[in-house]
């Protein structure tokens, strides 16, 4: 499956396009995760040319979840640590519409 399609390039807005907004405002337009873990990648905005996203990420301890810099590489290396053969995938079933708030307080519950 491929991480990027075109139709989710063209929604994802370049970087430092939402850094005046609020995080209620913001949409998250894609979301990854590791199949068997509880580590997720939710991007906002991401730079095509250094394909680097902004977003949320949280890998498993809520703690420690933050906003950030991810890479498409560094995605496409990540496998699991104990089943090789599972390696990060886009949530085919992922809202565009949900909100940068939303992903940060479900995650707090």
């Amino acid at each position: 499956m491929l991480l990027l399609t075109k139709e989710i390039l063209k929604k994802l807005p370049p970087i430092y396009t939402n850094c005046e907004k609020e995080n209620n405002q913001i949409k998250v337009i894609v979301k990854f995760f590791l199949p068997g873990s509880s580590a997720s990648w939710y991007a906002t905005e991401y730079d095509p040319v250094e394909k680097l996203f902004f977003g949320f990420a949280n890998l498993g301890d809520d703690e420690m979840a933050e906003l950030g810099y991810f890479s498409l590489e560094e995605l496409k290396s990540i496998r699991h640590p104990s089943i090789s053969s599972l390696k990060v995938e886009r949530d085919k079933f992922w809202n565009s519409n949900t909100s940068l708030d939303d992903v940060i307080n479900f995650r707090k519950r």
